[in-house]
């Protein structure tokens, strides 16, 4: 609404009253106050800036398999957004501590690091907890961690095959479920973001790998469920299903699988660990508000063809 401004101007050439005529003037000398009317354009309110969407100032994240490749990829781009604390979680006990001094180091974030098998229920709990206990509260769950295994499915032993799912699909369920319980019982709900696969939707060629598919195929399924679950709690639950990506688990496979990854990617190349970050970090902060139970395929375009 536009502001108005009221002055009042002095009166010209006003008599006083005459003793004759006490309560009257001469009607050629009366002059009222002049009231001049100024608009005044109010100032414009300030816009709000998108980007403060994506901060995560005060905010607690945990990421398991943190410790290098697209989880640290992916902590790296939250620290980035402000973070006030961050726990990585990983079985790798001098990759984790090296990442969070590194964290610590660039972005001046606190880094916690604990050792944990995601299989092992009562470890996963000890960790969350000690995770509110150190750190003051967990906002955010980033769940990184995985294996993969290229073998002919006539040849899967049965207890190979058990180890993807245990850790893929039952270790991601198990972390979500403990972290979950506190985001519950602190009531300000947060956001768990899972990692997929566009295994989880297509079959990969030319390699074997039917128990990965698998497990991440349940690994979404299982976010989709318990988006719905949880929404109720303003807790939001999404994946992020990567394509092939240069990781130092994929270098192994240079040789014999990278010329045919890149020429069935209509972008012609791998994806880099960074190109996750800012998908990671819009699931995180407040930008996803509206967003829950969604698959997110960063690919390169292998699932369009």
């Amino acid at each position: 609404m536009a502001a108005v401004s009221v002055q009042l101007l002095p009166a010209d050439d006003v008599m006083a009253p005459s003793t004759t005529t006490p309560f009257a003037l001469p009607s050629q000398h009366i002059v009222d106050h002049v009231v001049a009317v100024e608009t005044v354009a109010a100032p414009a309110p300030r816009k709000r800036n998108v980007f403060d969407m994506f901060r995560l100032d005060g905010r607690v994240a945990v990421i398991t398999g943190g410790a290098r490749g697209l989880g640290y990829a992916m902590a790296e781009g939250l620290c980035a957004a402000g973070l006030s604390a961050i726990a990585i979680l990983d079985l790798q006990t001098d990759l984790g501590e090296s990442a969070c001094e590194q964290l610590h180091s660039e972005y001046g974030v606190t880094a916690r690091f604990y050792r944990l098998d995601v299989r092992d229920e009562e470890a996963v709990q000890d960790a969350m907890d000690a995770v509110v206990r150190d750190l003051g509260k967990i906002d955010i769950l980033l769940l990184s961690a995985g294996v993969a295994d290229l073998v002919l499915a006539e040849e899967y032993s049965p207890a190979k095959f058990r180890r993807v799912i245990d850790i893929n699909l039952n270790g991601s369920f198990i972390c979500a479920q403990a972290a979950g319980k506190h985001m519950i019982a602190a009531g300000r709900g947060g956001s768990i973001i899972f990692i997929g696969s566009m295994s989880g939707s297509i079959v990969n060629r030319p390699q074997s790998q039917s128990a990965y598919n698998a497990s991440k195929a349940g690994v979404i399924h299982l976010m989709k469920s318990l988006s719905a679950e949880w929404a109720q709690y303003g807790i939001r639950c999404n994946s992020i299903s990567p394509g092939y990506m240069d990781t130092p688990l994929n270098t192994a496979f240079e040789q014999e699988y990278f010329p045919e990854w890149k020429a069935r990617t209509p972008m012609g190349r791998l994806g880099q660990p960074e190109e996750l970050a800012g998908c990671a970090l819009w699931l995180a902060s407040n930008a996803s508000s509206f967003c829950t139970g969604s698959d997110i395929i960063i690919d390169g375009g292998y699932t369009v063809i």
